[in-house]
């Protein structure tokens, strides 16, 4: 029993190596290289240039006899291996000539009239025609991999020539008695074809003995037990570790997906180790085998998904809106359409395997194409009629509710899928059977590829809102108040973007594979990134772009914290006054996001010299609509490097008053009385005239103007004002208040009183309390201000109309006798 599993354990593992081993070979590049000697590299690409030679001589018989796809396959794979084998062979010899190449220019030109010694004009030799040897054979690589990757273009071109001349051939309807007669004819030929294969995999079965195939059945069984205790371990856990919400759903579903493509492929991975356990099969109908594995990870991948799309069981997990009768009623269609879908491309493989007739190949398109398109009309009839409300019952006492709205596109779906139906049908009645079951072929892969994406889309968006849920109930911060919140939230909706960005490329890749674009070459196209593209003199490589983004990230945070540190810890230690250590600060930033930015470019291979044309673009703009930008910028550079006005002054400028906050790079903010901000563009500080009140003193004048009477004593008002003033603590001993007797006019005295306050802000609001109390001063001597004259300047006499009664009013006017 030992020996046995040993036999027939491995290949349980075999899909999940395969898929590794495909997926690390995609997305991983290839670091570690096979450091042969350049002779035996020399002997590779001699190998590998026969080989190129001979593919470009099949492709230009091609032309006048058209080869079978399965022949162009073969012939894309040798020209993929070739140019990976050129590939490697430039990387390798690519060091050793960087070395030879240094070792030869330290022993330098020989000198002009000296003879050197017998050793060094030997390694002198010796280095040269190694240099020249592995220049050539460098040069004689990229050749490879350039008539490599043309000859891949060229196949695929022959390709899609002859997928659409497939579909454009006609041939008897299926309508005609020629159609059939000719069937007749050839169908017992080809069943008599199938007996050969057929008797292999029989032979091959009965020779691996009982034990062999109880241990088959043993591990099916095992299969079905673990499927069920892992769907009901996937339930628990969804439920109880979760949190409630689309996330759930998006989970659950994901897992059902995996599980039902999982299943029926492992059963497939043991039945076919168990035919090969004590033999070999033959090489084609191993190769049948193996495609039957993988038709049944297709049918358990396409029967998942419908189920968690559907989710007929438990309504309230549904991920898109459909009415539950809808989803029940539909719930044995994607099996349906799993096993014809699995059946048709076996039978397809196994008619190619057996070389059929031509009448069998389009039998078994026809064939295929009427039990789609009868499949999809019926799904769509099918949830049409449920979807209508039932009719309503007369001694019902209320009436049923209206059915739950059908998801967004449902309609436009329907329609195309009707629009597809009909044409495949009629493709068929008029002998177009290639295009027909393309078409209907087409249309299931559509929905299959949409709704794999419209899962995988909701798993993305449900778990990076989840994600950005938890950031705030951990941090406590639901309006991202903290850079910390913003920043890991900004990563997660980046991350997400990026995801939902590579399933819609994945999505195109999928879709374009029938067209003659498969996937093998979307990543033969993506391999040539791997080279980078070269605009103009610059290279561009995915990885230098990513070293260049990580330097750009890297050295605004290093900028942003050293920023951080000298506003917060550094300059505050200095005898700088507030608004310098702001200024200083932010000349840093600048200066530290321009280097940065110049590493950045430098990184990706542009550097400062090539940024001419940039400069040049800049003035044309600057020319037509940055001008003011520009000059803005410039403008609070000035600011910040000659501090005319800084951070804390109080400046008047256009009307405008209020303390300078923040001076940022294109504009400057005002906070005003009212603590209302106004936003200054930086010109403005040059170009016009500014008062900046606290630009070399800091302190504020509180001036009082008042009228006395000429019998007034001047001796004692000068005293009362004066000690008013001193008294106040807000007013200054030094400048030292002081009371003036500025004029004696025929309406009396007019005294003008002047103190100081530590700031013009506080002005007011001592002023009002100095008048306050001389006010409560002169009452208190009885002195009396003068009251203004006044002059009659015209009298109105208003009437209301309602009563009868007037209002007189006068309006008046007097001087100003007191001012700040």
């Amino acid at each position: 029993m030992q020996a046995m599993l040993k036999r027939w354990c491995p290949a349980l593992m075999r899909c999940l190596l395969v898929l590794c081993l495909a997926f690390f070979t995609a997305i991983a590049p290839v670091y570690a290289q096979d450091q042969g000697s350049p002779a035996e590299i020399s002997k590779t690409l001699d190998t590998v240039r026969a080989q190129i030679d001979a593919l470009q001589n099949d492709l230009d018989a091609a032309a006048e006899e058209p080869l079978e796809d399965s022949e162009l396959l073969r012939l894309r794979d040798t020209a993929q291996e070739a140019s990976k084998q050129a590939q490697q062979a430039e990387s390798t010899l690519e060091p050793l000539l960087a070395s030879m190449q240094a070792r030869l220019a330290e022993l330098g030109e020989p000198a002009t009239g000296i003879t050197e010694a017998p050793d060094v004009a030997t390694q002198r030799r010796e280095l040269s025609k190694n240099v020249s040897l592995l220049d050539a054979q460098i040069k004689l690589a990229r050749l490879i991999d350039v008539e490599a990757g043309q000859a891949n273009v060229r196949i695929l071109q022959l390709r899609r020539a002859q997928f659409q001349a497939e579909l454009g051939k006609r041939s008897n309807s299926v309508l005609d008695d020629d159609f059939w007669g000719e069937l007749r004819t050839l169908l017992p030929q080809d069943i008599n074809s199938l007996k050969p294969v057929w008797k292999e995999l029989k032979t091959a079965a009965q020779e691996q003995g009982k034990p062999i195939w109880l241990a088959v059945l043993l591990g099916i069984a095992v299969i079905i037990i673990v499927r069920k205790l892992a769907g009901r371990l996937l339930w628990t856990l969804t439920t109880t570790r979760v949190a409630p919400g689309r996330l759930r759903r998006s989970l659950y579903a994901t897992a059902q997906l995996a599980l039902a493509t999982v299943t029926p492929g492992a059963i497939a991975e043991i039945i076919h180790a168990g035919i090969n356990a004590q033999s070999t099969l033959p090489g084609d109908l191993d190769g049948l085998l193996n495609q039957a594995t993988g038709a049944a990870y297709f049918a358990g991948f396409v029967t998942g998904l419908g189920r968690a799309l559907l989710s007929a069981d438990r309504p309230t997990w549904r991920l898109i809106s459909l009415p539950d009768p809808v989803a029940s009623g539909l719930r044995w269609y994607p099996a349906v359409l799993a096993i014809t879908l699995a059946a048709g491309w076996m039978a397809q493989k196994l008619a190619t395997l057996v070389n059929a007739s031509l009448a069998a190949t389009v039998v078994q398109n026809s064939l295929m194409t009427l039990i789609l398109g009868t499949l999809l009309a019926h799904a769509m009839r099918r949830a049409t009629r449920l979807r209508r409300p039932p009719a309503p019952d007369p001694h019902a006492v209320a009436s049923e509710p209206a059915p739950a709205p059908m998801p967004a596109g449902y309609f436009f779906a329907r329609g195309l899928v009707w629009t597809a139906v009909i044409i495949s049908f009629a493709c068929l009645a008029l002998g177009y059977i290639a295009l027909g079951s393309f078409i209907s072929r087409q249309t299931a892969w559509v929905l299959i590829v949409l709704g794999s994406a419209y899962l995988l889309n909701g798993l993305i968006e449900d778990g990076s809102e989840s994600i950005l849920a938890a950031i705030k109930r951990n941090t406590g911060d639901e309006h991202y108040a903290r850079p910390m919140t913003r920043v890991r939230s900004q990563v997660i909706v980046l991350l997400a973007g990026a995801g939902r960005l590579l399933v819609l490329l994945l999505a195109l890749v999928l879709l374009a594979a029938p067209f003659g674009d498969g996937p093998a070459a979307w990543l033969q196209r993506l391999d040539y990134l791997h080279n980078g593209i070269a605009i103009g003199e610059i290279q561009l490589r995915p990885a230098t772009m990513v070293f260049a983004l990580v330097v750009l990230l890297i050295g605004f945070a290093a900028v942003k914290i050293v920023q951080v540190w000298l506003a917060r810890q550094y300059l505050p230690t200095t005898s700088l006054d507030p608004g310098m250590r702001l200024s200083a600060a932010t000349l840093f930033g600048y200066a530290g996001y321009v280097l940065v930015i110049a590493l950045s470019l430098s990184a990706v291979g542009i550097g400062l010299e090539r940024v001419a044309w940039i400069a040049s673009a800049l003035s044309v703009g600057i020319g037509f609509g940055l001008q003011a930008v520009v000059q803005n910028f410039v403008s609070g550079l000035i600011l910040l490097a000659e501090r005319p006005v800084k951070v804390g002054d109080w400046v008047t400028l256009s009307g405008v008053e209020g303390d300078i906050r923040r001076i940022n790079v294109r504009a400057t903010e005002i906070q005003m009385a009212d603590y209302s901000t106004i936003i200054v563009p930086n010109s403005e500080f040059i170009t016009k005239i500014v008062r900046n009140v606290t630009h070399e003193n800091p302190l504020g004048r509180v001036q009082i103007k008042l009228a006395l009477p000429l019998d007034s004593n001047a001796d004692q008002v000068h005293d009362l004002i004066l000690a008013a003033f001193t008294d106040n603590m807000d007013i200054l001993d030094d400048p030292a208040p002081d009371v003036m007797l500025e004029g004696v006019e025929t309406t009396g005295l007019i005294f003008n009183a002047t103190g100081y306050v530590h700031t013009p802000r506080a002005a007011y609001r001592v002023r009002s309390a100095l008048l306050f109390e001389l006010l409560r001063r002169f009452k208190a001597n009885k002195l009396t201000l003068i009251n203004p004259p006044a002059m009659v300047l015209k009298e109105t006499y208003v009437s209301d109309g309602a009563s009868g009664s007037g209002i007189q009013s006068r309006d008046s006017q007097a001087p100003e006798t007191d001012s700040v």
